[in-house]
């Protein structure tokens, strides 16, 4: 895989993701602050799941895995998942820690980071998981100039020492952020529009 030097990165990044990287998209909330599952939202007449899995699908990483919980069923059955994997957490209602935990224990041993993003940022950029995904080791997460953000990319050293419940499973974890400032941002739908 050839290194090419991409303005905006500050160092050299490879073209395509590596094959040891899983991208893991956190989706398996109630809606309970939107009023409903936003995971069926329509956005631009797609839903707002299926935007977030198209995005993931087109940053070329070949693992991927979409964590299902509230609605699972439904949202199987409404949403093309563009190749990723469905995983359904026993313990969504504990929280995106819970959800990602499923996730973590769902990669084959060959993985060694999972990038992290929310199926609730309709407006994820593939440049962005791109970008993160291929800017070196460690915690690393996307910056679009207002600092820390998704995607998020967590070695494997680190997945025994993240919580099993909660809705910042790594924000607690020192990480290099990334400029990804000039793409647009991802967004995180709380609320529906009135």
């Amino acid at each position: 895989m050839a290194a090419t030097y991409h303005a905006g990165y500050g160092w050299p990044v490879d073209d395509a993701p590596r094959e040891t990287i899983a991208a893991v998209v956190l989706a398996a909330g109630e809606g309970r602050r939107f009023g409903g599952p936003k995971q069926l939202h329509p956005t631009e007449g797609v839903t707002m799941l299926e935007r977030v899995l198209i995005a993931v699908e087109r940053s070329g990483i070949a693992t991927r895995l979409v964590v299902l919980g509230a609605r699972a069923e439904q949202i199987r059955a409404d949403v093309p998942l563009h190749g990723a994997i469905a995983v359904v957490s026993p313990r969504w209602a504990d929280g995106q820690a819970a959800s990602l935990r499923t996730a973590l224990e769902a990669l084959p041993e060959p993985i060694d980071e999972a990038l992290v993003v929310l199926g609730d940022g309709p407006g994820l950029d593939p440049r962005a998981i791109r970008r993160t995904a291929a800017s070196g080791n460690g915690v690393r997460a996307a910056d679009y100039g207002g600092g820390r953000s998704h995607p998020v990319v967590l070695p494997r050293a680190v997945w025994a020492a993240l919580p099993d419940a909660g809705d910042t499973p790594a924000r607690d974890l020192e990480a290099r952020l990334i400029d990804c400032r000039g793409l647009p941002e991802p967004g995180d739908v709380d609320y529906a529009a009135p």
